[in-house]
């Protein structure tokens, strides 16, 4: 018997779908929609690297806007259900401002040090078009693996394109609320001055760019941070990425980055980068087709050049995996926690005293 090809695959199950449900009900074009959702969501599954519906690079069809994508990944994660949640919070959705994403969960350490904790500050990805500060990907193997350490993980949410917010408007609203943490750290039993930055893949971007834009953080009173973490950002390089986009995030990239070289350099950390900026880790997967490693490898260039410290972890994982896998047991999550402890002697101490040089 020879093997269902996908294409057979595809149409038996417009076939079954189309006599299963009655004509009044659901258009051809829906029924292929729908297909297409459940043969993404189960490849995505099989490959384990992108059951996250915020997976930036989670959708390989047509070109698409923001609200077409978040219309199609919305249908994906009412199928996802509890899936999709990650551990509850101590404190949930405080407001940073006044939008109506402008919230974060703030995760607290039981047993606390003599000294105020050190935070981690958690960015969401989704293409600066959708995500969620909640999802499982984004908190729950990071919380399990460093709360229980000493420290307060604290993941944020900000406004979206469809919600009128640029790339660069959107790391306004991250500093702001990176700055809201510092100055409301003491409540939580956190330190303002033990503060690192992490962010995936859009939010990999946004971190990034608050770090090296000294004006965005002045502009929003943000005091300094031990370093910054960017998981497999696809944009360090605003100008040379925008040539390079894969063909089904052309458009969000516009939305997200503007038309204009001028647009694309205010948005961009490599040419918003000086001497103030933090130390900076940046992960990358040398899966990806569009170069997001060398982009990686310039920016640090750009940093030692400038004296500051930095490195690139370059990972065997797809871009989903980067996110969802960092805290889990072995050499990956090592690795990160290596340039964490060569930040500040308290966070080594936590994390057991392991240490990186960073040349």
């Amino acid at each position: 018997m020879s093997p269902v090809t996908p294409k057979a695959f595809f149409s038996l199950a417009l076939y079954l779908i189309a006599v299963a449900t009655p004509a009044a009900d659901v258009s051809a074009d829906t029924v292929r929609e729908r297909i297409r959702e459940r043969i993404q969501e189960r490849h995505q599954q099989r490959n384990g690297a992108a059951t996250d519906a915020t997976d930036d690079l989670g959708d390989g069809g047509k070109d698409s806007s923001c609200a077409d994508w978040a219309r199609k990944t919305g249908r994906l994660e009412k199928l996802a259900g509890n899936r999709k949640a990650g551990p509850v919070p101590d404190f949930e959705g405080i407001a940073y401002g006044p939008e109506a994403l402008a919230k974060l969960d703030v995760f607290l350490p039981k047993a606390a040090e003599n000294e105020p904790a050190p935070i981690i500050v958690m960015v969401h990805g989704g293409g600066w078009c959708i995500g969620d500060k909640s999802n499982v990907g984004v908190t729950a193997n990071k919380v399990a693996r460093w709360v229980p350490r000493g420290f307060v993980f604290v993941s944020v949410n900000y406004p979206m394109v469809n919600d009128g917010a640029n790339a660069t408007q959107q790391a306004s609203h991250v500093a702001r609320a990176v700055a809201f943490i510092q100055a409301n750290a003491g409540k939580w039993g956190g330190d303002p001055a033990r503060l690192i930055l992490m962010g995936h893949s859009a939010g990999a971007h946004l971190v990034s760019l608050v770090s090296a834009d000294a004006r965005l953080r002045k502009a929003n009173t943000l005091r300094p941070v031990l370093g910054t973490i960017s998981l497999d950002a696809g944009a360090l390089d605003v100008v040379r990425q925008m040539p390079n986009v894969y063909p089904f995030l052309r458009t969000r990239y516009r939305e997200a980055f503007g038309s204009t070289e001028a647009e694309w350099i205010a948005a961009s950390p490599f040419h918003q980068l000086d001497r103030t900026a933090s130390a900076w880790l940046g992960v990358c997967s040398i899966a990806r087709r569009d170069d997001s490693c060398g982009q990686a490898r310039a920016y640090a260039e750009k940093s030692k050049s400038l004296g500051l410290r930095a490195a690139v972890l370059s990972e065997p994982l797809g871009h989903g995996a980067i996110n969802k896998e960092l805290g889990l047991p072995g050499r990956y999550t090592d690795d990160v926690e290596a340039f964490m402890a060569s930040l500040d002697p308290l966070v080594g101490k936590l994390l057991s005293g392991n240490s990186v040089s960073l040349q």
